[in-house]
């Protein structure tokens, strides 16, 4: 039996490439467009009033005759954001920034940069601490780039890879180099005494954290704030499944009678200083910084957790903190009872809990 095949009749080669343009361009308009987050009305309100705010001072001001473009940018934005638009949202006002930058750009015929404009005029200082980071160390850089700093540290210690070698390439940051390990916080201890800036971000190399996640900590010392700490609060499980170090800093504050704080810590990072904590505390003190958060507490200092970077799921995990009882869980936890131990000694034996119901005078009768 003879099989008997149908052939298509075959199309014009005009027709074929007229359908698939039409598919083409039903496509292009059906599907969404990629790497552009829609922004809310509120947020298309703060673009559009940075945009038309950086229009004007681009005809008012010229930054281009400045050293320093990025910082005299940033002068002018603080003059322009007004309290109303610091009081909102980290996301209105990161839109209203970038519409500043957008706008004063484009009116000014520059290169429109992926700068991060800061709500404070004052100085700031950026200290991170790494070792054996060379995997990540560009990448933070490139996000503290974004920012008008005015000072970056970097406490290069122990590193046998090329971190050192990155940082150099990538940086025109203070570098200080220690061939020995030193621990993190001796490197941010360091930092600390080397800066001079009046608000002080305390990072370490190991992850990423966007340059718009560090505004909150800025602001809020800006705004009167001593220490701003990272809120971890979101990102902890239940209580039943706390690990030690998370219930020995929930127990410090509660302690110290600052249960709000909940596991809130100078342990963690990001975090940022006021000069003036910095002066009260002391330079050395960060080195174990429950001991600085006891002090700080102690003296009255304002502190706060102004936003939430999820440092517990980027934390990296390696063969010294990995599993119960590890090598930095054991250190962080003696820098709690350290800590502990400094309180009681300012503060009595009870430091701030009442003895109220013992009659323990009658004993030395």
């Amino acid at each position: 039996m003879k099989l008997s095949i149908k052939k298509p009749n075959p199309q014009p080669l005009s027709l074929v490439v007229k359908k698939e343009r039409t598919q083409l361009k039903k496509s292009v308009l059906r599907s969404p467009a990629k790497h552009t987050p829609s922004l809310t009305r509120t947020q298309l309100y703060w673009r559009n009033w940075g945009s038309r705010a950086g229009k004007q001072d681009a005809r008012e001001h010229d930054i281009t005759k400045e050293a320093y473009q990025k910082k005299a940018l940033n002068n002018l934005w603080v003059h322009r954001a007004n309290s109303q638009l610091l009081a909102t949202n980290e996301l209105s006002y990161e839109a209203a920034s970038k519409g500043y930058v957008h706008g004063y750009c484009k009116a000014a015929k520059l290169h429109v940069p992926n700068w991060v404009l800061m709500p404070t005029a004052r100085s700031v200082g950026v200290i991170v601490s790494v070792m054996n980071e060379e995997h990540t160390i560009v990448k933070v850089i490139e996000q503290l780039n974004r920012l008008p700093l005015d000072e970056i540290i970097i406490i290069v210690n122990g590193s046998s890879d090329r971190t050192l070698e990155k940082v150099r390439a990538h940086s025109h940051a203070l570098i200080v180099h220690f061939p020995d390990p030193l621990g993190h916080d001796v490197g941010r201890s360091i930092g600390a005494k080397l800066s001079h800036s009046d608000i002080l971000l305390f990072l370490d190399g190991d992850f990423v954290v966007q340059a718009e996640k560090l505004i909150p900590f800025i602001y809020d010392v800006e705004r009167g704030s001593d220490l701003a700490l990272n809120n971890i609060t979101p990102y902890l499980p239940t209580f039943s499944l706390w690990d030690s170090v998370t219930v020995m800093k929930r127990f410090l504050n509660i302690t110290l009678n600052r249960p709000e704080l909940n596991a809130n810590s100078l342990t963690a990072v990001p975090h940022a200083l006021s000069r003036n904590a910095l002066k009260q505390i002391g330079c050395s003190e960060l080195m174990v910084p429950p001991k600085a958060q006891v002090n700080a507490i102690l003296i009255g200092l304002r502190i706060t957790a102004p936003t939430s970077v999820n440092v517990i799921s980027m934390n990296k995990i390696r063969s010294h903190n990995k599993g119960e009882n590890n090598p930095v869980a054991r250190l962080i936890i003696g820098d709690h009872v350290e800590a502990l131990q400094l309180a009681m000694k300012l503060k009595g034996e009870r430091i701030v809990f009442p003895d109220i119901i013992r009659k323990r005078g009658f004993l030395e009768r």
